[in-house]
């Protein structure tokens, strides 16, 4: 992973709608992805509607945010969770299953979907990515929403 924060994508005027859909598993780290996405998405479009949706756990976010990607709603959806890994190999798994849904998802919905369900070794990278400024994956994900939101934009009114 980058130790550094990508560029800010240029502000947009336009009306924006984003939907973030967030886990409340490891619920402390989650919010910290949540405050940071929503605090930058307000900062590079003053117009936006963000929608946050809650679901139980990362195998839950694919199914909310397919359900999200077939209204017309969300120039893109952020998904947020947090998956700490343990002694065996589920952690992989989970998060191999969540990503491989969420481009599913995308690709055959045409919607962009920002995938910030984030796999840690351990609490000290999730505070370091979750909570803190310097490399907040939020915040990145924020950028890319509003970057690819941006280029689909472009694209379908061309």
């Amino acid at each position: 992973m980058s130790k550094l924060t990508p560029p800010r994508p240029s502000r947009s005027a336009r009306k924006r709608g984003f939907a973030i859909v967030a886990s409340n598993f490891n619920a402390h780290y989650v919010q910290g992805l949540v405050d940071h996405a929503k605090k930058e998405l307000r900062t590079l479009a003053p117009n936006v509607t963000v929608s946050v949706q809650r679901v139980p756990g990362a195998f839950e976010i694919p199914v909310v945010v397919r359900e999200l990607a077939s209204g017309d709603n969300a120039d893109a959806i952020i998904a947020c969770g947090v998956i700490l890994k343990g002694k065996t190999d589920h952690a992989q798994n989970l998060s191999r299953s969540v990503t491989d849904a969420l481009q599913r998802i995308a690709v055959d919905h045409a919607v962009p979907v920002i995938n910030a369900v984030l796999s840690f070794d351990d609490e000290t990278q999730a505070r370091e990515r979750c909570l803190e400024n310097k490399i907040n994956r939020g915040t990145e994900a924020a950028r890319a929403a509003v970057e690819i939101a941006n280029v689909m934009s472009e694209l379908r009114t061309k």
